[in-house]
């Protein structure tokens, strides 16, 4: 559908046809519309021109129509106008005038720019005027259609709906079939050929595009659907998004399995034993070529103690490439909980000089390491895990890793409590030193 304003463009234009040119009518056509708009203006005036028989528009206006449809598309070949159809139908119609094929005819077989030109050089009015017959010839419609539209159309294909539905137009019974739309008689009938009934007839053009469909007003399809065969035992129901259910979608399906097998591999067994040293090598060496297979290599937070414990440094070059993993806290999290020991103290330790932990996990692991200095019963491993716990916190000290003074009264305490031990002592004065 056209707005108004378009079509009362459209319309002064196709009533220019008795003054100006066709020359200057498309260029006020080119300037007017966009070749944005142009098929929607020449599918307009092509379903004004489609049946001479209704005398929508006057002679000149048709011939106006008809060169704007031609020259929106005169930049292409022929065959790619998408409205050459109806142009060689329109040039082949036996119940048009002569003039009027004669004209579209000489569109369509001006074969040079210049004698293009000359033909749209003058009015209308002028050419209807000055048409000879005896100077044209009409050549047969298959000739034509084979020419301009590449092969012969085939027979229209026919349709029970299409050839009954309604026509946009229907002829007023108050208008004689035979009367010159040109003439005065026209305009002082009662009503025009509209299905919009009496009135102006540019008022009537410009209804007729811009509230009608240009396709006709076809019967409905009113066969109700067919019912759907109940589901069978076995069979998918297929779900339609209005039955509000909540689909769960597994995002790993058709992921590629293949990829970082051997580390995976390798990881189950470091999570049950140590591993060879030609085993860890592999691990290492396949973790740096490819920082994202840790990322497949099966290693949950929750099987990070088997990891520690078996294969501590494996352990710490994971955790170097998951600190960038949103799931990084909850491995953090496993790590200060898990059983003191002298691995879970080396990948820590490991671990401050590669990255940067968080402060409150050093704090919570250094008070938990006090904490199973004092649990532990047996005298020998409470000495033999007191001076590691020393030489951890001198280490984290020195290297600046923790603010003593965040943990000052906490590590002075465990030392007066273990001051026979030589490592806690040396702490003690190392911690005097830095007041």
């Amino acid at each position: 559908m056209l707005g108004f304003e378009d079509c009362g463009k459209l319309l002064r234009l196709l009533n220019g046809g008795e003054q100006r040119t066709f020359e200057e009518i498309i260029a006020d056509f080119n300037s007017e519309f966009p070749p944005s708009l142009h098929f929607y203006m020449c599918s307009a005036l092509e379903f004004l021109t489609a049946d001479p028989k209704e005398k929508i528009l006057n002679p000149s206006q048709r011939l106006i129509a008809f060169a704007l449809i031609h020259e929106a598309y005169a930049s292409q070949q022929p065959s790619s106008n998408p409205f050459i159809s109806q142009l060689v139908d329109a040039a082949c119609d036996d119940e048009a005038e002569k003039y009027e094929r004669a004209f579209i005819l000489q569109l369509l077989g001006s074969s040079s720019t210049a004698n293009c030109k000359e033909l749209l050089k003058q009015s209308a009015a002028d050419y209807i005027k000055n048409f000879d017959l005896s100077s044209h010839s009409f050549p047969q419609r298959e000739h034509m259609q084979q020419q301009y539209c590449g092969k012969i159309q085939p027979e229209p294909f026919k349709c029970l709906f299409k050839d009954n539905s309604v026509k946009n137009i229907i002829p007023d019974p108050d208008v004689p079939r035979g009367c010159n739309s040109n003439s005065a008689e026209f305009d002082s009938q009662p009503g025009v050929t509209s299905k919009l009934g009496s009135g102006n007839r540019d008022e009537t053009v410009a209804g007729l595009l811009s509230s009608l469909s240009l396709e006709g007003l076809g019967p409905q399809w009113v066969r109700p659907s067919p019912p759907r065969l109940p589901v069978m035992d076995g069979e998918l129901l297929w779900l339609n998004p209005d039955m509000n259910h909540e689909l769960l979608w597994d995002y790993g399906m058709c992921a590629d399995t293949s990829r970082g097998a051997a580390v995976r591999d390798l990881i189950a067994k470091a999570l049950k034993g140590p591993l060879v040293p030609v085993q860890q090598e592999q691990v290492l060496v396949e973790l740096a070529n490819d920082p994202k297979l840790v990322y497949h290599c099966g290693l949950t937070p929750k099987k990070l103690p088997d990891l520690v414990e078996n294969n501590p440094m494996i352990a710490v070059e994971v955790l170097i490439k998951l600190v960038n993993s949103p799931e990084i806290s909850e491995y953090f999290t496993v790590l200060v909980n898990m059983e003191m020991s002298l691995h879970s103290m080396e990948v820590v330790n490991r671990l401050t000089t590669t990255i940067e932990l968080p402060t409150e996990f050093l704090h919570t692991y250094i008070s938990n390491c006090i904490s199973a200095c004092q649990g532990i019963k047996d005298r020998y491993m409470q000495n033999r895990l007191v001076r590691l716990v020393c030489v951890f916190l001198q280490s984290l000290i020195r290297n600046k890793i923790i603010n003593v003074h965040d943990i000052f009264i906490e590590v002075q305490a465990f030392c007066i409590e273990f001051s026979r031990i030589r490592e806690a002592a040396g702490l003690f004065r190392l911690l005097k030193t830095l007041e």
